[in-house]
Formats: structure tokens, C-alpha cells, sequence
């Protein structure tokens, strides 16, 4: 079951752009209320600053990029978004996938979000070094490489200032706690605000 959440600022329909977060329990604020996550941070934080958007979190806990690659259509179709914020792959990488099978699904989705005329934000993810240093290296560098590839921006690190520190975590030592998701919505604003100044997205500045 897909639930999804709608952040609606009070805006036409026919000016009103959609930004969809398309991710897995990072994105989903899992072990937590709802308005707390990132996601509903970030809506705050475009609130404050813009007036015609409408922020969609199409995100699953325990999605993987095959699952991602499934359902991208669909969500495309129905929400028609102007962004996409694509944070998937930590799943996979934690399951031990082949990087080849996340790299291939990952561009699909890149690919299907082209068009769409929708335009990617790729979370850049890291794993665990128990998981051996060829591995570990091999999937940080999918995103990277598919950021160059189809010339889309990329966060570098989702979990960036606070990815091995266990305090920022909760008790299962796999996702961020209340604190994190403020660090967290900072990773995904310094990219994304860079987005709403291009020519790529025209968003009205609120007065």
C-alpha cells in the first residue's frame, strides 16, 4: 500500500508545480510522526520562500531500485511532477545487490523521469565498510557516475555529517532519528535551492 503524503501551499491549480520525493524508509520519516521527517522540513522550508508548489512524497519503506523502476511510471503519470528527488539504493546496497542491477535501475528511473520532462535530484548514498572495500566503493560510485552521465544534480551523500555517528540514530542503528532529519533537509536544500534559481524550474518567489 503507496501512502501518500501532499503539502500544499495555497496556490492555483494551474500554477501549482509538483516536486515528488521518490525514495525508501529514509524518506518516509520510518520510526517517526510524519511531521517531523525531512520531507516535511523541506516543506516548510519552501514554504517560507516560494507559494506555488506542492510537495508529493511518493516514498516505501523498503524500496528498492527494482521496485522504484516497477512504479515509476505510474507515479510520473499521476502526479506529473516539474522534480523528482530520487533517493533510492541503500536498500539494494545493504542486501548486497550487484552493482550492475542498482546502476541499470537507477538509470532507468533517471531515464523515465527525462521523459516526463521532469528533472532529477539523485541522493547519493554510502554503505557500512563491513560490507568490504570493493563493494562499498563500487556503489558510492553509481552515483556519481550516473549524476555525469545524464547530467543531473547530485547529492552527494544523504547522511553527510552525521552518517557514523551512532547518536544520530535510532536504536536499530539503520535510520536517523528526530535530529538527523534536520541535518538531512539541509543535504537536500543546498542542492535543490540551486535548482529553483536555473532556468530548469521556474518557481515564483513568495513575497
Amino acid at each position: 500500500m503507496i501512502i501518500f503524503f501532499t503539502f500544499i501551499t495555497p496556490a492555483t491549480a494551474t500554477t501549482t508545480k509538483t516536486i515528488m520525493v521518490f525514495g525508501n524508509s529514509l524518506s518516509t520519516s520510518y520510526g517517526l510522526p510524519a511531521e517531523v521527517g525531512w520531507v516535511a522540513l523541506l516543506t516548510q522550508r519552501i514554504q517560507s520562500k516560494f507559494t506555488d508548489y506542492k510537495i508529493i512524497n511518493a516514498s516505501i519503506s523498503g524500496e528498492t531500485t527494482l521496485g522504484g523502476r516497477n512504479r515509476i511510471d505510474q507515479v510520473l503519470k499521476e502526479h506529473q511532477p516539474v522534480i523528482v528527488v530520487l533517493e533510492l539504493g541503500a536498500n539494494d546496497g545493504l542486501r548486497g545487490a550487484s552493482i550492475k542491477s542498482i546502476y541499470e535501475n537507477l538509470e532507468a528511473i533517471i531515464k523515465a523521469c527525462k521523459e516526463n520532462n521532469a528533472t532529477v535530484l539523485l541522493a547519493g548514498m554510502q554503505l557500512p565498510p563491513n560490507y568490504g572495500i570493493s563493494y562499498t566503493q563500487k556503489f558510492q560510485a553509481i552515483f556519481p557516475q550516473l549524476a555525469e552521465n545524464y547530467q543531473i544534480k547530485l547529492i552527494p551523500f544523504l547522511l553527510a555529517g552525521f552518517g557514523d555517528k551512532h547518536d544520530f540514530f535510532q536504536a536499530d542503528g539503520i535510520h536517523p532519528n528526530e535530529l538527523a532529519q534536520k541535518k538531512i533537509v539541509e543535504n537536500v536544500w543546498d542542492v535543490l535551492q540551486t535548482m529553483f534559481k536555473s532556468e530548469q524550474v521556474s518557481i515564483t518567489p513568495g513575497t
